[in-house]
């Protein structure tokens, strides 16, 4: 929906990868796969893995630090962490009360965790929306992606296991700002619970609790029908962007950029072709950290704007699809941050 009453404006971002470098020909002594076949099918070739005592909001806290000093905000100054992750530290409690505590939030405000798995963020920053525009006494609300997907991949499934790695991007997103970053124009949001069953992990929940039978079937790994979520994702996305475009009124040529979920080169290439625009509208890091879920978007999003690569103001989209099914774009009239 178009948005309209309390304008909300991002205002730093941040990122953060772990230093560990997982490349193409090192997956050659784990699994039956080599360097061509993956750059060829995904355009990945390397993926940033955590390290074993590196858990979620480990790397959760040094991206939203990030995004906190580029915002010129303290702890003192976040009303508000929202989390969005897949992968939290535990059940529970929520990975964002962890985040609360490590960066030193004041105790006492919101914390909480948003499961959309790669929408995770987009999905987020509607939440985190909605937050400013309820209550005066929410101001600045501070909004990350984390993931380590590392720790739910079958090492021995070539499908999944080179697809993806661990990272974390983070945004401030504040209430009634005038001046640089992003201000939100419209956003859409989707899902397909018909189709949950393409993207999941068995095991874990209620369904399926721990036992020897679900650890010896592999069921707490990540299971994937790619051939499928491929064609859904491109459809999705398409169809998302078109929608909150129209709703805004705005014009597919009138985009100064386009930040997509970074799943797959070949999902990016397919939707700038549908959308009729030219891939250099699409910033994309996927080559470097391969599939980071929740904190794809903002991961490339802050990368993007270090480097240059949104220096004109006009609309911007966000973009996102995962598993759930669920999808969503976010529509921002862009300001570049100084």
């Amino acid at each position: 929906m178009v948005m309209d009453g309390v304008p909300t404006v991002i205002r730093g971002t941040g990122s953060y990868a772990p230093s560990r470098v997982l490349r193409n020909e090192d997956l050659t002594g784990i699994v039956d796969t080599t360097d061509e076949w993956i750059v060829t099918r995904t355009g990945i070739r390397e993926r940033r893995i955590a390290a074993e005592d590196e858990a979620t909001s480990d790397l959760a806290v040094p991206a939203a630090r990030a995004a906190m000093e580029m915002a010129g905000l303290g702890p003192e100054d976040i009303d508000a962490v929202i989390v969005c992750t897949l992968t939290p530290d535990m059940l529970f409690p929520s990975t964002a009360c962890l985040v609360q505590s490590l960066l030193g939030l004041r105790r006492g405000i919101p914390a909480f965790d948003v499961d959309a798995a790669c929408s995770g963020f987009v999905y987020g920053l509607e939440s985190a929306r909605g937050l400013l525009a309820a209550s005066r006494k929410y101001r600045n609300v501070l909004l990350v992606g984390a993931e380590k997907l590392s720790a739910i991949l079958d090492w021995t499934d070539r499908s999944t296991c080179v697809l993806f790695g661990d990272g974390a991007g983070a945004i401030v997103l504040t209430r009634g700002e005038e001046g640089p970053g992003g201000h939100i124009l419209a956003t859409d949001l989707g899902s397909d619970g018909v189709n949950s069953g393409l993207i999941h992990m068995p095991a874990g929940g209620s369904r399926v609790p721990a036992s020897p039978h679900s650890l010896e079937g592999r069921q707490h790994f990540l299971k994937m029908n790619g051939r499928e979520v491929f064609k859904l994702a491109v459809r999705a996305m398409v169809a998302s962007a078109e929608r909150v475009l129209e709703e805004a009124g705005v014009s597919p040529q009138d985009l100064v950029g386009i930040i997509p979920h970074q799943a797959n080169i070949r999902i990016i290439e397919s939707v700038a072709q549908y959308l009729k625009l030219p891939l250099t509208l699409f910033p994309n890091n996927v080559h470097l950290y391969g599939n980071t879920s929740a904190a794809s978007v903002p991961l490339a999003f802050d990368e993007a704007i270090r480097a240059g690569k949104l220096s004109q103001p006009g609309p911007l989209l966000l973009i996102a699809f995962g598993a759930g099914l669920t999808w969503g774009s976010t529509l921002l009239h862009w300001e570049p941050l100084s």
